[in-house]
């Protein structure tokens, strides 16, 4: 930094500055401060340049100022944020923390960084701080990552510091993220703006000498005139080509920017050659330059503006997350920031108001819109008991929540997170476009340098034009947005819709499944059991309606078998057992009258207790064998009408004699058969896999509308299954709602989760299904290839335009200025293209 006007040398006084000494603006007319820095006086513009310039001073990091640009203009620093003390707590840090260890990390978001000497100036000063282990910042991101031992320094103590060498610093988060997003795009809308400004002027000098000035005494004044005006717009609006193009460089990748920073830079230099030179010979071409720049930056922002717009749905998730509630404490009601809130705290939520965490319901009923979770617009009534997710709507009631989970440990937390993760994925086919772009890219540098060579002959000038016009017109930025568009689109919409899709990569292989496998409970189903009847060898009982109060009527041994089974019943997590406890509380006998003891569960057979010294078994027919119980042929006979009528049948000994069978059914989801005939219709192949009996699993099936059927399997065989269908050739989605359908999902080439399913088999699949609407699964087959195509049509169009638009620039029959129009047109086509995906919904 150094200001002739700004900084006193040796014997002269310091009172000459015009200009703060620390951030170089201009001192105001009144309020300006004075401090005496090693030995000198220096005038600065406020206070708290004054408390920095000190600081960096007193900590031997002078070296700062030799660093900072010439005539580098700083700024003021910023204030510091409100409450870094909150920044303390582990309730705070754990929203941008992944471990709360003694070793912490984090990423700060830092306002006023502006150079190189900033990141020199941040860096060393917190390695002189004791406790920080590392300290490293990201220029273009405006980020810093540290690493500290949080037992022997606080994040607050860290924002500190950095506040004292003037700067301001916020732990990173999606929200201030969007906003530099921001700031970013403006800063690009000022680059073109003052390129606009420029090439309109250079029209008037441009028609001057096509109008015959290039002829007579006022040429040169008009190339110095274009000089002044073109060289300030080179460096200022065309500043991102040349940044992009020397960090590709650097980092030995060829980008995008390189022939777009070579063109304008030939084009330029070549003009002030005729212009310094005073050559009569030769034009100079200052406005071809500005003109593409412009035309180059306004593609760009389009571009910038379609992508925020096309990926915005994960901005509109993070706006549904509510930023505070209303906690009971002490009886009273405080506002407080969801972030401080705990779990198992009560929350009360006012009619109208978003409901701010996961939670239960202790008091209360209402309507509730859960539209951004299942994609279903019709309120759902909750009432106590129900289980509330943040970010959806209250109704008319007031409701107390006992909460369950906040903020990142909500479903809607879970949503975004799974959304962001699957917009920055690359599918394969991105993946083998990003190693084609720096060829790409070769290959326009080649190009241009052979028609540069091949029209030298015909003329310097025309040889210029016709290679800068190559340079521009092959940038591959539509090339390398085909993908990373089609993906961001398609997840943030699914997203909207109740699809959440975990990476890019699920979606192209979604597009290629040839062998949808459904688990039957619970997904064809409804996973609602309900008890038929109940059949013993003197007869059969048919259970009461529920609600009904027949105790009385009740036979003695039905009453005697369920005073057994119950006790057993109660251990067990399966849904028949929860079916059979429900029927034996609405009959009103006591399911806790006995107690049971060794308790066995064996899935996919049955259960084992002792109650009251008798031996109790429920299960299938295999597993009474295993355990020497004495068969009788009357239930034998029973389970195979069960089995053809589609349902399902529990054999229940006692003392190792069997004295019933309880008939179980569990009603077909009303959009199962569509979904099966749809998926028939789009010619691919369907398997039911069931651990039913295979007669009970192939009526299901035929009433489904006929499938493949595989039955009798163990829960830990379902993911062998699915390897062998994999093995035959098939290219395997498995679709399933339960904890023993997790390694059948992660076996299989895409799993697919209700839901309504458990933690384990939704964390195990890689698309989850917020809703239990079954047409959803034909729709995620859809959306995956409907984003195939668009990719496949987005690379077409590259293509297409560069075996076009290549040949005529080559031929010397494009200009520049129209390679510089017809470029972002081509990403813009892309991106539009892309953004069609979200037709696919409006036929939904």
């Amino acid at each position: 930094m150094d200001n002739s006007t700004a900084h006193a040398t040796n014997g002269e006084s310091s009172l000459i500055e015009t200009t703060c000494f620390h951030c170089q603006l201009p001192l105001p007319e009144k309020g300006v401060v004075q401090a005496t820095i090693k030995e000198q006086e220096h005038l600065f513009c406020c206070h708290g340049c004054k408390s920095v310039c000190e600081t960096i001073f007193q900590a031997g990091l002078d070296g700062f100022y030799k660093r900072t640009p010439e005539d580098g203009m700083l700024a003021p620093p910023p204030e510091l944020p409100k409450d870094i003390a909150l920044y303390d707590l582990d309730a705070v840090q754990e929203e941008y923390i992944h471990e709360l260890g003694e070793t912490r990390e984090i990423n700060l978001l830092v306002e006023g960084i502006h150079c190189a000497a900033c990141v020199w100036l941040i860096e060393h000063t917190l390695k002189t701080v004791p406790g920080v282990i590392k300290a490293a910042v990201n220029l273009s991101g405006k980020r810093l990552f540290v690493k500290w031992n949080n037992s022997h320094l606080k994040l607050s103590e860290i924002i500190q510091r950095l506040g004292q060498i003037g700067y301001s610093a916020v732990p990173f988060d999606p929200e201030a993220a969007e906003g530099a997003l921001q700031r970013q795009n403006r800063n690009l809308l000022y680059r073109m703006a003052f390129a606009g400004f420029a090439m309109m002027n250079l029209l008037w000098i441009s028609i001057a000498l096509y109008s015959g000035a290039d002829k007579g005494e006022f040429r040169g004044l008009f190339h110095w005139i274009g000089f002044a005006i073109a060289t300030p717009t080179l460096l200022y609006s065309g500043f991102p080509f040349f940044k992009g193009a020397w960090a590709g460089l650097r980092n030995l990748h060829l980008g995008m920017d390189l022939p777009i920073a070579i063109g304008a830079t030939i084009t330029y230099i070549y003009s002030v050659y005729v212009t310094v030179s005073g050559v009569t010979v030769g034009e100079v071409y200052y406005d071809t330059v500005v003109n593409f720049i412009f035309v180059i930056l306004v593609g760009r922002y389009l571009e910038a503006i379609s992508k925020r717009q096309a990926v915005a749905s994960t901005q509109r998730l993070l706006d549904l997350q509510p930023r505070v509630a209303t906690v009971l404490r002490d009886d009273r009601e405080e506002i407080v920031p969801v972030r401080s809130v705990k779990p198992g705290e009560i929350v009360l939520v006012k009619p109208g108001d978003k409901i701010p965490v996961d939670g239960l319901i202790l008091e209360g009923q209402s309507s509730v819109d859960e539209a951004m979770l299942t994609g279903e617009f019709e309120p759902v009534t909750k009432s106590q008991g129900d289980h509330l997710s943040a970010g959806t709507i209250n109704g008319h009631g007031m409701l107390k929540l006992q909460v369950e989970g906040v903020l990142k440990d909500t479903a809607l937390g879970r949503i975004i997170h799974l959304v962001e993760e699957a917009q920055a994925s690359k599918a394969p086919i991105q993946r083998t476009t990003d190693r084609i772009v720096p060829w790409f890219v070769l290959a326009t540098l080649g190009l241009a340098t052979l028609t540069f060579v091949w029209w030298l002959g015909s003329g310097f000038e025309l040889a210029l034009m016709a290679a800068t016009s190559v340079l521009i017109i092959t940038c591959p930025c539509a090339f390398g947005l085909a993908t990373p568009m089609s993906i961001a689109v398609a997840s943030g919409l699914g997203a909207q819709h109740g699809i959440l899709v975990k990476n890019g990569a699920v979606l192209e292989t979604l597009s290629s499944i040839n062998h949808f496998v459904f688990d039957k409970t619970g997904t064809l189903t409804e996973g609602c059991m309900t008890i038929s009847a109940v059949y013993l060898k003197t007869g059969c009982w048919v259970p009461p309606v529920p609600g009904a109060k027949l105790e009385a009527t009740i036979p003695t041994e039905i009453k005697r078998l369920f005073e057994y089974i119950a006790p057993a019943e109660r251990y067990s997590e399966h849904p028949v057992a929860q079916a059979i406890l429900d029927c034996i509380s609405s009959c009103g006998v006591r399911v806790d009258a006995k107690e049971a003891k060794g308790f066995i569960n064996r899935p996919g057979f049955g259960i084992k207790a002792e109650v009251e010294g008798k031996m109790v078994l429920a299960g299938t027919s295999a597993w009474l064998d295993q355990n020497q119980v004495q068969r009788n042929a009357i239930f034998d006979q029973q389970a195979q009408k069960l089995d053809e009528q589609g349902a399902g049948s529990l054999r229940c000994a006692i003392d190792g004699q069997e004295i019933a069978i309880i008939g179980i059914e569990d009603k077909i989801r009303a959009d199962a058969p569509m979904l099966v005939d749809a998926l028939k219709r789009d010619a691919i192949k369907l398997t039911l896999l069931s651990g039913d009996r295979q007669l009970t699993a192939e009526t299901i099936a035929e009433r489904l509308g006929g499938m493949e059927v595989i039955a009798e399997v163990l829960p830990e065989d379902k993911d062998q299954t699915i390897a062998d269908l994999q093995q035959r050739g098939g290219r395997v989605a498995m679709v399933g709602d339960g904890v023993n359908d997790a390694p059948a999902l992660v076996r299989a080439d895409v799993g697919i989760s209700l839901g309504s399913g458990t933690d384990v088999s939704i964390a195990s699949s890689d698309i989850v299904l917020m809703s239990n609407e079954l047409a959803k699964v034909r729709l995620a087959a859809a959306l995956s290839r409907r984003t195939l195509r668009t990719i496949r049509q987005n690379i077409t169009i590259s293509i297409v335009y560069n075996l076009i638009m290549v040949p005529l620039a080559m031929s010397a029959m494009i200009t520049p200025l129209v390679a510089a129009i017809s470029m972002p047109i081509s990403s813009l086509l892309v991106i539009g293209n892309a953004a069609r995906i979200r037709t696919l919904f409006r036929k939904v």
